[in-house]
């Protein structure tokens, strides 16, 4: 006979209160937004060589300002990233503010830059700085 998996579990209080849904940041989710139209906007390698920090976060009553600075790891992936005279870094910034809007329910003001960090993903401290280490 079997038996549910509820029976077979001890009873323990709650880790988390219940309204509680994620243990991450909202600058988390505003980095992961701004990096999904990277992967959206861009093909080849430079999806997969960018990492997106939030520098600035300031909740105000009426807007939410955020200041994110996307790295890259070389010069030339720069350039792909921003595109001539800007298009492609405005197109990227304006569709994540429209999900950034949509997921804080409030107006946003997203300010981008690009940086080269070089060779990012071999470098332990860069790898700690972005979270994948601990």
């Amino acid at each position: 006979m079997l038996t549910a998996i509820k029976d077979l579990l001890p009873e323990h209080p709650g880790y988390y209160p219940k309204d509680d849904l994620t243990d991450r940041s909202e600058r988390f989710f505003a980095s992961e937004i701004i990096r999904e139209k990277i992967l959206l906007n861009y093909q080849q390698e430079i999806p997969y060589s960018v990492e997106v920090g939030i520098e600035s976060f300031k909740d105000e009553e009426t807007i939410l300002r955020i200041r994110a600075v996307i790295y890259v790891e070389a010069e030339s992936q720069k350039g792909i990233l921003i595109g001539k005279g800007g298009g492609s870094l405005k197109k990227v910034g304006t569709e994540a503010r429209v999900d950034l809007e949509k997921f804080f329910t409030k107006k946003i003001f997203l300010e981008t830059r690009v940086k080269v960090s070089d060779n990012w993903r071999k470098q332990k401290q860069k790898l700690k700085q972005f979270g994948y280490l601990d």
